[in-house]
């Protein structure tokens, strides 16, 4: 689609007024999406992007622009235009750009050229939907979408390197809504990965339909979350978006080279238990936020960010990399051509222990089970964060009792994972498909963490007397 020697000129014409480095973005997706809502397709599309970015680097600034025409002469347009906005050079100063293809790692699951017939993103919604019905005649709702997407990318930068990659990614979630006329619960399962959709083969559509309506009857059950400070026992897998929110982001050297995060030049030390690992992997087969490259053409990598409590680096993209003198991880994601790389989260997770989850919970008095959580929020200067649990029970005389509904978790990050004292040995990445926000721009991710005990932390509850 997009010829080496135009890529090799775009590169050369965006640093001709100067610039540390610079590189092309150029991108190709196919999407295809369905939603079912009161039994029937609701809404369905299918869409082609088409476009090119061009970055150029001059100290701690860029210049940005793209194109979604692609003829030659608008895309040294663009060059022009990057070039002039990042100027740092008085005059003309072409440099030619020889250009090497390299290989990348593969660690997708191939996926087909082509979408699949619709009957068949159909045929996947409609199983979901009354398999989610037939679980409990108190199942009163259900909404489901399927997503399948290839992206395509061609990545040249100024320091010769020219890598392309095919990404594909697909997701089907179900959400169920439970009541028994007194009180409503609602539940919701997703999943998917870098795979084709033939992965529902054996994820099938009834499962994450029966694990939604679970969770959705497990909630009209529930009682009042009571409120205080409490152990906390926080669930594998999913519990892994704790992680993400409250430690994950503030590990990213954006943050971190403006002294804005709480971890900001605290390199070598403790920040954590010693009990506390924590992993981001862009090379993990299959999951969704696995990168064979970044969106700077960087391998995707194996980051450890955290080791037995020691704060042993921050995930880095190209520019941020370069002023903090040391090497990108593979951290440069970006949302689409539109819109620049930044130093971002793949796949994070923390690895297993050596508790088992009955010893974790058997030491337990009084806490609560957080199971998985409903989404959060979290300051990243200060560390605070504040997340809604999705499913969630009372842990009582070292005993998993009652579920209950409403509870938030209040709490700061940096102290959270001071306070770990057990991590399980049950470490598995979530069943959910997460999608991470930052600057206005959205990327896939994955988390994941083993079963997890907190000493202390703060629930917040509507528990009466």
């Amino acid at each position: 689609m997009f010829d080496e020697a135009l890529l090799g000129q775009l590169v050369a014409r965006a640093l001709r007024y100067g610039g540390e480095f610079a590189d092309v973005f150029c991108e190709r997706r196919r999407t295809v999406a369905y939603r079912l809502q009161d039994g029937r397709i609701h809404d369905a599309s299918y869409g082609v992007t088409l476009g090119v970015g061009i970055r150029v680097v001059a100290g701690e600034s860029a210049g940005y622009a793209c194109s979604d025409d692609l003829e030659p002469q608008a895309l040294m347009e663009a060059a022009d235009a990057a070039s002039l906005i990042a100027r740092s050079l008085p005059g003309d100063a072409v440099r030619g750009v020889d250009l090497s293809p390299q290989r990348a790692p593969s660690f997708y699951n191939s996926a087909a050229e082509e979408a699949a017939d619709a009957g068949r993103y159909v045929s996947l919604l409609e199983t979901a939907d009354r398999a989610a019905r037939a679980y409990d005649p108190r199942v009163v709702a259900v909404n489901a979408h399927v997503s399948d997407e290839i992206q395509e990318v061609w990545i040249a930068t100024s320091d010769g390197r020219l890598v392309r990659d095919r990404r594909p990614l697909v997701t089907l979630g179900v959400q169920v809504v439970a009541t028994d006329q007194k009180e409503r619960g609602s539940g919701y399962v997703g999943d998917g990965g870098r795979t084709s959709i033939a992965f529902f083969d054996r994820e099938t559509p009834e499962s994450l339909a029966h694990e939604a309506a679970r969770i959705a009857t497990v909630n009209v059950s529930a009682v009042p979350a009571p409120a205080g400070e409490m152990e906390m026992i926080v669930g594998a897998g999913g519990g892994g978006v704790l992680l993400h929110e409250a430690v994950g982001h503030g590990l990213e050297s954006d943050f971190n080279r403006r002294g804005t995060s709480l971890y900001s030049g605290r390199v070598g030390e403790r920040v954590a238990s010693e009990l506390v690992t924590i992993y981001d992997d862009g090379n993990l087969q299959e999951e969704r936020g696995t990168v064979n490259v970044d969106d700077e053409g960087v391998p995707g990598q194996h980051k450890v960010l955290v080791q037995n409590g020691v704060l042993l680096g921050y995930m880095q993209d190209r520019l941020n990399a370069r002023l903090m003198g040391v090497e990108s991880t593979g951290s440069g994601r970006r949302q689409s051509f539109r819109f620049v790389p930044q130093p971002r989260m793949c796949n994070t997770y923390m690895p297993g222990g050596e508790s088992s989850v009955e010893e974790i919970v058997a030491t337990t008095q009084r806490g609560i089970y957080a199971k998985s959580f409903a989404g959060g929020q979290v300051e990243i200067a200060k560390g605070d964060f504040v997340f809604m649990v999705g499913e969630g029970y009372l842990v009582e005389n070292g005993k998993i009792t009652t579920p209950v509904r409403n509870a938030t978790i209040i709490g700061n990050g940096p102290d959270a994972m001071m306070k770990v004292v057990a991590v399980g040995n049950d470490a598995r990445l979530a069943r959910r498909h997460y999608t991470c926000g930052k600057g206005g721009q959205y990327v896939p991710v994955g988390v994941g963490m083993p079963t997890v005990k907190i000493a202390s932390i703060t629930v917040g509850g509507t528990q009466h007397g």
